[in-house]
C-alpha cells in the first residue's frame, strides 16, 4: 500500500494529541500537516512545521492536500466564552475544513462528534454536535466516520470544571452500562485518537458512527 498523507485539526487537545501520536507511529503515513490554533508540541520529520491556522482555511490551498483527514476540534461554552464562539469552534470550523480538504483532494474525513449528537435536540451543545453531522454528511465524502465517545478521561492541560468528579463516578458506574446503554460509558481520550486512524487504516466505504463500544474494539483490535 502506497503511504497516505494526514491532515489534522486539533493536535494539541486531548484526543488530537494521541491521534497524531498514533499517526506518526504507523509507517503507512508519509507527511502530516497540522491544522488548528498553535502547532504541535513535539517535531517529528514526517510533522510539516508550523500550523494552518483555522480561519484561513479558504486561502490555504494546496497545503490542506491529504488522504485522511482526522477533526479532533472541540470546546466548551465556558472555554470559548459564548453560544456563537462555541459554534464556530464546533460546528464552523469542522464544516469548513472538510469543504476545503475535499476540495483540495481529500478522500477520508474522520471526525470527533458526541453521544446524543442530534440535530433537533433541545440541548444546544448536542444541537451543534448534530448539525455538524448532519452537514458533514452533505459535503460528499466517499469515505465519513463519525466518532460519538461520552465522558472522554485523560488529563487535560486546564482541567474543566466538574469533569474529575463525574469521571470518578462514571468509572464506578461504567461497567453497569450494558446493551444499549454501553455507549454511555466513559472511555479515555487516547483509545478514540488511537481508533481513528485504525479505522481510517480499514478499507471500507460510506458513512458509519462509531459509539464507546466500537471505538473500544477498534482500539483493542490495534494494540492486540
Amino acid at each position: 500500500m502506497a503511504p497516505r498523507t494526514a491532515l489534522i485539526a486539533g493536535a494539541t487537545g486531548l484526543v488530537g494529541a494521541a491521534c497524531l501520536a498514533e499517526i506518526l507511529r504507523r509507517d503507512a503515513y508519509a507527511r502530516v500537516t497540522a491544522v488548528g490554533r498553535r502547532p504541535p508540541p513535539a517535531g517529528h520529520p514526517r510533522l510539516t512545521p508550523g500550523v494552518i491556522p483555522l480561519d484561513r482555511l479558504d486561502a490555504a490551498g494546496d497545503a490542506l492536500c491529504a488522504d485522511d483527514v482526522f477533526c479532533c476540534l472541540g470546546t466548551t461554552i465556558r472555554d470559548a466564552g459564548s453560544q456563537d464562539a462555541f459554534r464556530a469552534v464546533d460546528y464552523g470550523y469542522p464544516l469548513a475544513l472538510a469543504r476545503a480538504a475535499k476540495a483540495a483532494g481529500a478522500r477520508r474525513f474522520l471526525v470527533v462528534s458526541s453521544v446524543g449528537a442530534d440535530a433537533a435536540s433541545s440541548a444546544f451543545y448536542l444541537r451543534v454536535k448534530g448539525e455538524m453531522e448532519r452537514d458533514l454528511r452533505a459535503v460528499g465524502y466517499g469515505v465519513l466516520d463519525i466518532f460519538r465517545p461520552s465522558l472522554l478521561l485523560g488529563e487535560r492541560v486546564r482541567p474543566r470544571s466538574g469533569e474529575r468528579a463525574a469521571a470518578v463516578a462514571m468509572r464506578i458506574v461504567g461497567p453497569l452500562l450494558v446493551g444499549g446503554l454501553a455507549r454511555y460509558r466513559p472511555v479515555d481520550a487516547a483509545a478514540v485518537g488511537r481508533a481513528m486512524v485504525a479505522r481510517a487504516l480499514e478499507p471500507h466505504e460510506g458513512v458509519a458512527v462509531h459509539f464507546v463500544p466500537a471505538i473500544v474494539r477498534l482500539d483493542a483490535g490495534e494494540r492486540a
